[in-house]
């Protein structure tokens, strides 16, 4: 019997997901020395002001407990800076250092030249019907809770 659209779907995602080698969150994004959960706080971090653990918690869509000892971990690393909220001191926000910022625009780099690489190994149909059919899954798990 033909798999549903639904099993072929399932099955891509799984397979996409150890092709990019996201079974291990913990694993270390390679020739950069941080967690896949960092890389995504990296990212978020540099893309403007200071977060809160709380604020980074819900864009990475962790738990706060989880982000705040990611936040341990990266400031160990010298990554970030976690500085008490001055209204609130049971708060932090967090801040990237230069050695944060430069982290993480090497990996986006990286990053970039590898999808750089996977785009043009497809047909222009291929990019153009991922660049519909992503966003519309997406959206789909947003609204249907992961």
């Amino acid at each position: 019997m033909e798999p549903t659209e639904a099993e072929r779907l399932h099955h891509l995602l799984m397979d996409l997901i150890r092709a990019g080698g996201l079974l291990q969150p913990d694993q270390t994004v390679p020739g950069i020395g941080v967690t896949m959960s960092q890389a995504f706080a990296l990212h978020e971090l540099d893309a403007g002001d200071p977060l809160s653990q709380q604020e980074l918690a819900d864009r990475l869509r962790l738990e706060k407990s989880s982000v705040s000892r990611m936040a341990a971990e990266m400031e160990r690393k010298g990554l970030l800076v976690r500085e008490r909220v001055a209204h609130d001191q049971r708060q932090y926000r967090l801040r990237l250092t230069e050695l944060g910022h430069t982290v993480h625009a090497g990996m986006a780099s990286a990053f970039h030249e590898q999808f750089e690489a996977w785009a043009a190994s497809m047909t222009d149909a291929e990019r153009a019907a991922l660049l519909t059919g992503l966003p519309a899954l997406v959206r789909a798990i947003r609204q249907h809770g992961a």
